[in-house]
């Protein structure tokens, strides 16, 4: 679903003012949030229930067979063709997670907790080029809403376009390239107060474990082509582990381990992260899951001002349509 300004000392000052004299002081000092800050705070609390790049990797089922079943080694390899249902290009998803937040600011000194709401849409179309190839482009809006530091409040704008490409023959290997305009405002007066153009590149790895579980190995890289203000533009390189099972038709468990390093632009900066995530589902209907969420993160710099961590948990709910 992409976490984000705003000095410690001074939490009664709106989040793009304080943005605007880290900008003009250069390196922030101890108390202050860091540049960046803004974009650490929406993927931290956004990404768990942000569906940016909806799964549309074609399955078995999908591509008119039926799912192995652990008795076929038993009676012979068979191939049995089924009802393929229709393919439809177009998700629009609406969701609102809700954490508990330790450290609202990011910073490593002087912490404060909060509450903090993230409602969003998503609206995606993806057009299938050929059985494999896949067009993919989108707009995902989603706004963080403070309970007690209202200052930190912003909202955050991504228009999506990409293609994603499935590699049956490859154990399902997936690859996808987009370009990602991010725009970040506050919530006032929708003023901006920071742009990115950037490039995203990922490959994943699927390892299905019988019919109701799934292991999966990523790397995705984030190039920033253009920034303003420069100082929180930074290129990410992550690697991330996941896995998913499903309980039940109705209930699944997902957890994720990513490393990521963030190499930025302005004062000779690179942050090493580590973010687990946890969520359990629960599928009410096709359109309609509940969640309980949680991630935790640490982030190490050569810089030690832009050390952290963080753990937040909460819930959250998501309407999804396909059409």
């Amino acid at each position: 679903m992409s976490l984000r300004h705003f000095s410690k000392f001074l939490p009664r000052w709106p989040a793009f003012v304080c943005a605007a004299a880290l900008i003009l002081a250069g390196q922030p000092t101890q108390g202050q949030v860091a540049p960046g800050s803004a974009q650490n705070r929406a993927q931290l609390l956004g990404s768990q229930a942000n569906p940016t790049v909806p799964n549309i990797a074609p399955s078995a089922e999908n591509q008119g067979y039926a799912i192995a079943s652990p008795n076929e080694k038993d009676i012979g390899e068979q191939q049995i063709l089924k009802r393929i249902e229709e393919y439809k290009p177009f998700t629009v998803s609406v969701y609102s997670p809700f954490f508990w937040t330790s450290n609202v600011a990011l910073v490593n000194t002087g912490e404060e907790d909060d509450v903090v709401v993230a409602p969003g849409i998503t609206l995606m179309y993806q057009p299938r080029i050929t059985k494999t190839f896949y067009a993919e482009l989108g707009v995902v809006q989603q706004f963080f809403l403070y309970d007690r530091f209202s200052e930190l409040n912003f909202g955050s704008l991504d228009a999506i376009a990409g293609v994603a490409y499935y590699l049956p023959q490859f154990h399902n290997l997936s690859l996808r390239a987009r370009y990602d305009y991010n725009r970040l405002t506050d919530t006032d007066n929708f003023d901006e107060f920071f742009v990115n153009h950037s490039i995203i590149l990922n490959a994943e790895l699927p390892f299905r474990i019988g019919r109701a579980q799934q292991v999966f190995l990523g790397v995705a890289l984030n190039l920033s082509v253009y920034a303003n203000p420069e100082p929180p533009r930074r290129n990410d390189y992550s690697f991330y582990v996941g896995y998913d099972v499903a309980l039940s038709r109705s209930f699944s468990i997902d957890a994720a381990a990513r490393l990521a390093v963030r190499d930025y632009y302005v004062g000779d900066r690179t942050d090493v992260s580590e973010i687990i995530s946890l969520s359990a589902n629960y599928r009410i209907r096709d359109w309609l899951i509940l969640s309980a969420l949680s991630s935790f993160a640490w982030n190490q710099s050569n810089h030690s001002v832009f050390d952290y961590s963080v753990a937040n948990v909460g819930g959250g709910v998501a309407l999804t349509l396909k059409f």
